[in-house]
């Protein structure tokens, strides 16, 4: 059975994804998190943009503003190199 041009678009994203793994050396556990948390926070905060910009009353507004500066505060900490 023949597949279908999608699931060979996704196929190949994933070949591509694997292909494309950084050449660099291995992150220890501790910087693999944070990293991994730095990602999630920046797509919480994407959401949380995207939220803000279709909200229509102030005081939800209001809210997601506050979570929209908690959430650069919380990403550029994260992104700031830890001492050894």
């Amino acid at each position: 059975m023949a597949r279908g041009w999608e699931s060979k678009a996704i196929e190949s994203q994933q070949e591509d994804r694997g292909a494309r793994r950084p050449a660099g050396p291995a992150l220890s556990p501790e910087a693999r998190e944070r990293q991994q948390r730095a990602e999630s926070v920046a797509l919480a905060l994407a959401d949380t943009t995207a939220q803000l910009q279709a909200a229509c009353r102030p005081a939800q507004r209001d809210a997601l503003r506050q979570r929209v500066t908690a959430l650069e505060t919380l990403l550029a900490d994260l992104k700031t190199p830890q001492a050894p």
